[in-house]
C-alpha cells in the first residue's frame, strides 16, 4: 500500500490550500482515512477523520469549521480543504489509512499505512 500526499505550500494566515492523498495497492473505498500533522517539536496530532463511505467525518476541535475532509473512492484519493488558515496551522500534514476498518478514529496508532507527508507553513 501506497500514500501519496500533495497540495502543501505556504499561504498567508487567512489563506486556503487542499491537501491531496492517492492510495493504490488497496481497495481505498472500504477502509477509513485520517489526516494528522506534526509542528517542529510537537507530537504528531489527530486533524480530520472520514469514514470508508464517507457518512461519517470527525475532527479535531482547532480545525471545525475551518478544515474539510472528503473523499473520491472511484479516483482512490482523499482531500483535506484548509480554509482560513492559521500561523499554528503550520505542520507537515501526513494522510494515513486504516488497514481493514472502516469506522474512522482519531488515534493515529490504529492507522496502519502512512504516505510521506506535505508541509504547510503559514505566515501572519
Amino acid at each position: 500500500v501506497q500514500l501519496q500526499a500533495s497540495g502543501g505550500g505556504s499561504v498567508q494566515a487567512g489563506g486556503s490550500l487542499r491537501l491531496s492523498c492517492v492510495a493504490s495497492g488497496r481497495t481505498f473505498s472500504s477502509v477509513a482515512m485520517g489526516w494528522f500533522r506534526q509542528a517542529p517539536g510537537k507530537e504528531r496530532e489527530f486533524v480530520a477523520g472520514i469514514s470508508g463511505g464517507g457518512s461519517r467525518t470527525i475532527y479535531a476541535d482547532s480545525v471545525k469549521g475551518r478544515f474539510t475532509i472528503s473523499r473520491d473512492n472511484a479516483k482512490n484519493t482523499g482531500y483535506l480543504q484548509m480554509n482560513s488558515l492559521k500561523p499554528e496551522d503550520t505542520a507537515v500534514y501526513y494522510c494515513a489509512i486504516r488497514s481493514s476498518w472502516n469506522n474512522v478514529e482519531s488515534a493515529a496508532r490504529l492507522y496502519d499505512y502512512w504516505g510521506q507527508g506535505t508541509l504547510v507553513t503559514v505566515s501572519s
